[in-house]
């Protein structure tokens, strides 16, 4: 007998953005414009507590739950930072990840066989995530015409009413799309007039920038049926120290850590150790990591309207995602690469909602930026 993968693992394709990846390490002189992590180092603070941690040998496991500092930390940031009130006891779980805490969510509070609303285009986890935990996909396309927005007429059209859950991620990764209040609530009059669970990704929250950020838990009838996501690998650049975490009611967050207790026992201990410091002296390098990004995103839609490529002003996160002007977006993005060594990834990579774009991040320096949209200039011309 030899390993073969299960048929749930073997449906699920390879990444579509690790195909570009892996071209272009092959490659010298390379600008990458792919790549959803911020181009900062994590806070030097955050980075010092964690190394005064290990020093003091600090390297024992956790609460299954997180640091309890940790959590009050969390719990006072969000009430100031997004108006969101939890209890540190009860209501927040420390993850590995954002990413951990979504596959916790679907795997503890969804049966397999039952369906999940996903928007699209989306973060690549969701699809496969909800293939994982054997949950079906209703695919919900939002459209470059709504600004990538979720409305209720594509929620009603695609059949979301029917699904058990929806989960979503505002500010948008990959098209930076971003929600108004006002939007929000219209959401959430569906949800609850449809009975839906809500998983809300909003790891990009404090990187939005034409309007205040609103989590649909602060809105009326929506907390009691709503997990958000967050942590501190975009806005506090901490990507690599691998933290997240989830709030939500005590019985969804004592049956997502039944799950966490088993498989990941505890997030990293050094990694909570450096981002109590982070939420306790770090947020004004926050505030200015935002600056950069907006003077970038500005940038970068100003040069795509000079070459005449469509693109709608993204107002969150560090993508703008324009319109591709060749039919083959991946035959685009591969050429763009070989001929001027500027790595984009093609939307197709985010779901069949992403068709027809190019996802361009904008977490590099600007001066990279500029030989950039140089370089793509040239390559249209």
């Amino acid at each position: 007998m030899t390993f073969e993968p299960a048929d749930r693992v073997d449906s699920v394709p390879p990444s579509g953005i690790r195909r570009f990846f892996e071209l272009a390490e092959e490659m010298d002189d390379i600008i990458s414009l792919g790549v959803g992590e911020p181009d900062f180092s994590a806070p030097w603070a955050a980075r010092e507590a964690a190394i005064a941690s290990l020093e003091r040998g600090q390297t024992s496991y956790t609460a299954n739950r997180g640091k309890r500092e940790l959590r009050e930390r969390i719990a006072d940031y969000e009430a100031a930072a997004h108006n969101l009130q939890y209890d540190p006891d009860e209501e927040i779980l420390v993850t590995a990840g954002a990413s951990e805490g979504l596959d916790l969510a679907f795997r503890a509070l969804l049966n397999p066989g039952d369906s999940i609303a996903i928007a699209q285009p989306c973060y690549v986890s969701y699809v496969p995530g909800a293939t994982f935990a054997g949950i079906d996909v209703v695919d919900v396309p939002t459209r470059a015409a709504d600004e990538f927005k979720l409305t209720r007429e594509v929620l009603e059209s695609s059949g979301a009413a029917e699904a058990d859950a929806l989960v979503y991620c505002y500010p948008n990764n990959p098209t930076g799309a971003t929600m108004t209040a006002e939007e929000m609530a219209d959401v959430a009059a569906f949800c609850r007039e449809n009975d839906l669970l809500v998983f809300a990704d909003e790891i990009y929250a404090d990187l939005t920038y034409e309007h205040d950020h609103t989590s649909i838990a602060t809105l009326p009838g929506m907390r009691e049926r709503t997990v958000v996501f967050n942590g501190f690998s975009k806005a506090f650049a901490m990507t690599g120290f691998r933290l997240g975490y989830a709030m939500a009611p005590p019985e969804a967050i004592e049956a997502m850590n039944r799950i966490h207790q088993y498989s990941m026992l505890s997030a990293p201990t050094t990694a909570q150790h450096a981002a109590i410091e982070a939420l306790d002296n770090c947020r004004d390098e926050v505030t200015e990591m935002a600056a950069q990004y907006d003077r970038r995103r500005k940038y970068v839609l100003t040069r795509f309207e000079e070459m005449g490529l469509d693109c709608f002003p993204a107002s969150g996160a560090f993508y703008a995602f324009p319109e591709c002007p060749w039919d083959d977006a991946g035959e685009f993005a591969e050429s763009l690469l070989q001929e001027k060594r500027v790595a984009v990834v093609p939307g197709t990579a985010f779901g069949e909602g992403g068709s027809g774009h190019l996802r361009v991040s904008y977490a590099t320096g600007l001066d990279d930026l500029k030989e950039a949209m140089a370089r793509i200039e040239s390559f249209l011309n």
